[in-house]
């Protein structure tokens, strides 16, 4: 959600990456809330750190729960000239009704939407 959303948002000012720890796909849950907002998932795909570690150089690191701030490997975390840990719930790992599971994903796209808008309006982007 945060890949798309910087994409959107801070057009092409910023080149968006996102992976994971543990990649699985992308949730079926993610895709449905971010098509319910007119947010297309098409070309993104479920990403390890391996196909970015010690091949490129960030300017700002994200890590966006505090599994993978705690668990990314600290080399990684380095090679970032700037390093931002954003810690929102796991929506995946709520349990509960499909209507509950879609309020969850819903919940948290929109404080990572807002949190996105607000870290690019510090960096003076209007957005």
């Amino acid at each position: 959600m945060a890949e798309t959303f910087l994409r959107k948002y801070g057009e092409d000012k910023y080149e968006a990456h996102s992976a994971g720890l543990d990649p699985k796909g992308i949730n079926p849950y993610t895709k449905r809330v971010m098509e319910e907002i007119g947010m297309s998932l098409e070309g993104q795909r479920s990403k390890g750190i391996e196909e970015y570690l010690a091949k490129v150089n960030f300017q700002y690191f994200f890590t966006v729960c505090g599994y993978a701030d705690q668990n990314c490997p600290r080399a990684f975390l380095m090679s970032a000239s700037k390093h931002y840990h954003w810690d929102f719930e796991d929506p995946a790992a709520f349990a509960g009704t499909d209507k509950e599971t879609m309020m969850k994903f819903r919940e948290v796209r929109d404080q990572i939407e807002q949190k996105i808008r607000d870290w690019l309006a510090g960096q003076s982007i209007e957005v």
